[in-house]
Parts: C-alpha cells; sequence; structure tokens
C-alpha cells in the first residue's frame, strides 16, 4: 500500500509539475500553451480508431469545448482541472474564435490515483451553447443539458448518447481511463486570458456569438477543425 502511494504521489507530482505553467504561467504564456495543445488534441481526436464517430460529430456541431490537458488524482480526497477552449460554429461551416475556460471539479471519496486526460466537448446544438455561456456554475440539471461521455479504449455505443445535448470524448495520456463525470463540474470563464487574448472587455458571448474580437493566433487551430468533413 506504502509503495503504491507513493508511485502516486510521484506520478501526480510530476503531472502537476508539466501543468504549472499552464496554470500559473503569465497570459502571453498560458494562452500559447493552450492554443497549441488544444491543436495537437484536435488532430489526434481526428486519427485514433477507437473514436472513429468523433469525425462525424464535429462537421454538425454547434460548439467544442477543447480542453488538452485535465489533471485528477487525490488521495481520499481528489479533484481535477484544467484549461482550454471554447469555440462555435456558424451555419456556413466556419469556426468563431476562441473563449478562454478553466474546468475545475472536487469530490470526497476512497480514492487513489492520478490521470492526465485530453477531452473534447461536442456541443450539439445552440441549446448547448447557450447552457456554457449562462452558467458558469454547475454542470448537470443546473445547466438543463445532458452529457454523454465516451472515453478511449472503453466500450461505448453512441446509441447511449443519441439523446445528449453534449458529447464528451476523452483520452487518457497518463493512468489508464477509469470514468469520469462532469456532474459537479464548472466551466469557468477565463476573464483575465479573453481579455489579455483580444482587448480589454472582450466576454466569451462577445468573442463566439458576436465575433468582435479576432486574434490571428487562432488560425491553427481553427484550420484543424476545418479539415472534419
Amino acid at each position: 500500500m506504502k509503495r503504491a502511494l507513493f508511485v502516486v504521489m510521484v506520478l501526480f507530482g510530476a503531472v502537476s509539475l508539466s501543468a504549472c505553467a499552464e496554470w500559473r504561467g503569465d497570459p502571453p504564456q498560458v494562452t500559447d500553451i493552450i492554443l497549441d495543445k488544444a491543436v495537437e488534441t484536435v488532430d489526434r481526436f481526428r486519427g485514433m480508431k477507437d473514436i472513429s464517430h468523433f469525425t462525424s460529430e464535429i462537421p454538425k456541431a454547434a460548439g467544442i469545448i477543447v480542453l488538452p490537458t485535465v489533471i485528477k488524482g487525490g488521495f481520499f480526497f481528489g479533484g481535477e482541472g484544467g484549461n482550454g477552449v471554447l469555440l462555435t460554429r456558424n451555419n456556413q461551416g466556419e469556426w468563431s474564435n476562441p473563449a478562454f475556460y478553466s474546468l475545475a471539479s472536487a469530490s470526497f471519496g476512497l480514492q487513489i490515483g492520478v490521470q492526465d486526460t485530453e477531452i473534447v466537448m461536442v456541443l450539439r446544438s445552440a441549446k448547448a451553447v447557450n447552457a456554457v455561456l449562462k452558467h458558469q456554475a454547475k454542470f448537470g440539471a443546473d445547466a438543463g443539458i445532458t452529457i454523454g461521455i465516451i472515453g478511449v479504449g472503453a466500450e461505448a455505443a453512441t446509441t447511449t448518447n443519441v439523446g445528449a445535448d453534449i458529447v464528451a470524448f476523452a483520452n487518457s495520456k497518463v493512468g489508464a481511463y477509469a470514468g469520469m463525470t462532469f456532474e459537479g463540474a464548472a466551466l469557468i470563464r477565463r476573464k483575465d486570458l479573453n481579455e489579455y487574448f483580444y482587448q480589454k472587455g472582450a466576454t466569451p458571448e462577445g468573442i463566439v456569438l458576436e465575433h468582435k474580437y479576432r486574434n490571428a493566433r487562432t488560425d491553427a487551430l481553427r484550420a484543424a477543425l476545418k479539415k472534419f468533413k
């Protein structure tokens, strides 16, 4: 037991250190890391056979949330969190500039382990997009939306997620995929990053719905999403 705990602590420490720059760095550094990793995640998911139906979800999506690094771990008290971006897609198939968000949740119970997971959440309708924009609080019943989760390497029938407003695809980079839930998780607007990256007063609505703000640094991510036909 002690040896297992030691291994987990070492892994958690290593993963946490690798994510420190993304959480604590200056806005220029943090936004660059998030955008570069988001491109890598989208490209990687596009080529994964385990979730081949992922490619069919993107062209008809109303929006997408890309969370390249979500760290989850703990001993008895557990938590997970990561930075990411929200983009919306118009009727012509064009993707908006991204708004920056953070995912955070906490849990308490008998648990031990660590995971570094990349997650792409497909928002299937305008209802799902509006719920994310309006409900900075918890996912689930409070936001009035349903979320289906499909993990790479885990058996999951797409039919079970037919009625879901959001379908989240998860790929564990460190630690085996062991299932997850977004119940109680909060998607929090990163005002600091949005205002740095665009201009003071920039809001997620203004970025992804009203298209008031643009930054050429996002071209690579939007180009990666355009590859889905």
